[in-house]
């Protein structure tokens, strides 16, 4: 399938295809609906780490909690526990697999947090002729850890990541304003220029996702990333987590626009 035809694709399309087992990045897909990020906890976790996203909005924008053991609502006609394409399970704080679906970890205890995704602004960036390499690409966004830590909440706590996309200097301000009208999906960029500045050390090794060109010209632009949770997960060790694998959203029923200021 080509990214045209992904594109093209309605939420409950491609969210079929995820359970039939496709397992892609969703960077792209069903233009103009929203994608997420994915955090399942126990309840008993659940307000640390409702606190924790209401004291990092920038890494957890919250867009939809669902009830214990609810498994679609509002802005998901479909079911968490299989229309993600590739899922992480963390066992205390351990990654135990990445698996295809979910149903056989599922508790009726366990809440889902939808939180908003930094692909939401990709077409909107594209449209204002700002290049996203990852798209052209075809590989996933590059996203790295950073020394810079979130505000802790209870027992939830962790450093904060970031997704990475190269801009020309002579567009960030275009990069910058053009994402800054989307802040409940991470918004403005969280840092522009020296890696350093982060704590980074290497561009071309990112602890998540796939590394890009930064071309000559360009600035690497840093934006809040939905994986912060699965980093502060990895921490704090709760006994059991499940998450989207980086990159592999949550694609909503919801419209791009509901989210544009």
């Amino acid at each position: 399938m080509t990214l045209t035809d992904a594109a093209a694709l309605s939420p409950a399309e491609a969210r079929a295809r995820f359970r039939d087992g496709l397992v892609t990045p969703t960077s792209g897909w069903c233009d103009g609906y929203t994608q997420a990020n994915l955090m399942v906890l126990p309840r008993e976790q659940a307000f640390d780490f409702l606190l924790f996203a209401q004291r990092n909005p920038k890494p957890c924008p919250v867009l939809d909690v669902l009830e214990p053991g609810a498994v679609a609502g509002p802005l998901l006609h479909g079911d968490v526990r299989t229309d993600v394409p590739a899922y992480r399970v963390y066992v205390d704080g351990e990654l135990v697999e990445e698996t295809p679906e979910v149903r056989r970890w599922w508790r009726e205890d366990l809440v889902s947090f939808l939180i908003g995704c930094s692909f939401t602004f990709e077409s909107a960036l594209a449209q204002a002729s700002v290049p996203v390499r990852h798209l052209e690409a075809g590989c996933n966004v590059p996203m790295y850890r950073t020394t810079t830590r979130c505000r802790s909440a209870g027992a939830m706590g962790g450093p904060l990541v970031v997704s990475m996309r190269p801009v020309p200097a002579a567009q960030v301000a275009d990069a910058v304003r053009v994402t800054a009208r989307y802040p409940a999906v991470h918004g403005a960029p969280v840092h522009v220029g020296d890696p350093a500045a982060l704590g980074i050390t290497d561009l071309d090794a990112p602890d998540f996702g796939d590394a890009v060109e930064v071309r000559p010209g360009e600035v690497p632009v840093f934006w809040a990333c939905g994986v912060t949770p699965q980093a502060a997960v990895m921490e704090s060790r709760p006994p059991l987590a499940i998450a989207h694998a980086p990159g592999h959203m949550l694609i909503t029923d919801a419209r791009d626009s509901d989210y544009l200021m």
